[in-house]
């Protein structure tokens, strides 16, 4: 009879109640305030993927001041934006860096499908900048104080391959960015032969850091387009970050830590 009962019930709820399926609440971040700020989901025109975007607010923000923030916006958000957001802090408390709104842009997964970041910065990189530039960074601006005049591109890995890509191909999309042990075998004909594109600004800066210890190939290939970069004329201030005994993910805080001061006039 119970079961009867449980039966009738399910179906009443299927045909007069929301078909939705109950969702387990997230882990609220609030209770981590070195991550506390934002989240919203972003079903992307340009390259027809679904984004997880974490946005880390400085401490004291205040939505009704007119104090506007540098930006850094990080690819690889997955790892790099609990990774990086709690150092920020850090360098603020120790280095006197500014405070900084944080954008992690993730992938919900390590794993294909869901994560695409092989095509996002690889062949896929043109759709990516797109999103980046008429969607992603449109809806940051229209939420929080970001200083659209200050916004900084991080990569890693592939990621740091997409940063000189964007650097080449948009300019002025960014006031800064940072390639940190940068993979770029979808870009290597345009980075190493290829001419930045023009610039309207004056300002522009950009650092590539490399670990000494990295992956071979890809230490390799950094080197070939730091002394391709003697040739080519560039529309940003180069730095160069020589990470010794560097390995390829483990010391991305170091190259974050060093490539922020000199952004910000701090020395390196």
């Amino acid at each position: 009879m119970i079961r009867v009962a449980f039966g009738l019930a399910v179906l009443c709820l299927r045909a007069c109640g929301p078909t939705e399926p109950i969702r387990q609440p997230a882990a609220p971040l609030d209770f981590l305030p070195a991550l506390k700020g934002d989240y919203f989901p972003f079903q992307s025109r340009e390259t027809n993927h679904v984004y997880h975007v974490y946005v880390r607010l400085p401490d004291g923000y205040d939505p009704r001041a007119q104090r506007t923030y540098p930006t850094v916006y990080l690819l690889d958000g997955d790892s790099l934006f609990p990774y990086l957001s709690p150092h920020h802090i850090f360098l603020t408390y120790d280095d006197k860096l500014p405070e900084a709104i944080i954008v992690g842009i993730a992938y919900g997964s390590f794993a294909p499908p869901a994560n695409n970041r092989d095509r996002d910065f690889g062949e896929g990189a043109p759709d990516f900048q797109r999103f980046l530039k008429s969607e992603l960074i449109p809806a940051i601006e229209g939420r929080v104080r970001a200083d659209p005049a200050r916004r900084i591109l991080v990569g890693q890995s592939r990621g740091g391959g997409f940063v000189l890509y964007s650097a080449y191909t948009a300019p002025d999309l960014f006031w800064a960015r940072v390639a940190s042990n940068p993979s770029f075998p979808a870009h290597r004909a345009l980075l190493l032969s290829g001419s930045p594109a023009t610039s309207s600004r004056s300002d522009l800066r950009l650092v590539v850091s490399s670990g000494t210890q990295d992956r071979p190939p890809i230490r390799q290939g950094t080197l070939e387009w730091l002394a391709a970069q003697e040739k080519q004329g560039r529309p940003w201030s180069l730095h160069r970050i020589e990470l010794k005994a560097g390995t390829h993910a483990a010391d991305m805080p170091n190259a974050y830590r060093r490539a922020m001061r000199w952004l910000f006039g701090l020395g390196d």
